[in-house]
């Protein structure tokens, strides 16, 4: 599932606009478990996660004049991650360390069973590419439509059809070999 998308204030935004750090402060804390869950699941690497964070929030502050309101202000920071983060994924230097980092495991109260799931799950969307990870995580967590994925990643969308269709399949063989391999059940959802 993906993370909520929180309200703030328009007092807040109209503080930021004007300069006052602690407002400044206030979007921040708001907003950075957003912009660090989503670009840690798009990106794996942790490193490039704090990156896209600190990145997203530079452009935040600096284009706060170009927020015109028409969708909720939590929408534009995402829309703004979320383009720091296939930034990243078009570079090629993202491309040459792609696979370096293994996922971060989440603790879980809910029993062995979650975690084993989970690990198995973050680590089979760890094997996919890059480009085709972003369409899974755009397309079944946020929430995107395969034309706004063809919009963001300037790609028909067909394109977003066949990598998630492709990436379905992969995930599948792969979390099927994790059954088979260690006899774990998987849970669902365990995104």
């Amino acid at each position: 599932m993906a993370t909520p998308i929180p309200e703030i204030d328009a007092s807040v935004i109209a503080a930021a606009r004007a300069g006052d750090s602690r407002a400044h402060g206030e979007l921040y804390e708001r907003f950075a478990p957003l912009v660090y869950t989503l670009a840690r699941r798009m990106l794996v690497s942790q490193a490039l996660a704090e990156d896209v964070l600190q990145e997203t929030f530079v452009e935040v502050l600096t284009k706060l004049d170009s927020f015109r309101g028409d969708a909720g202000f939590g929408y534009w920071v995402r829309r703004i991650a979320v383009n720091k983060c296939l930034m990243h994924l078009r570079s090629s230097w993202v491309a040459k360390r792609s696979g370096e980092e293994p996922p971060e495991q989440a603790v879980s109260d809910d029993g062995a069973a979650r975690l084993e799931s989970r690990a198995a799950l973050e680590g089979a969307l760890a094997e996919l590419s890059p480009v085709t990870r972003a369409v899974v995580w755009l397309h079944d967590v946020e929430g995107y439509t395969h034309r706004e994925i063809a919009e963001t990643m300037g790609k028909t969308t067909s394109f977003s059809k066949s990598q998630l269709a492709r990436a379905h399949e992969r995930l599948r063989e792969l979390l099927g070999r994790h059954v088979a391999d260690n006899g774990v059940e998987l849970c669902a959802p365990v995104l």
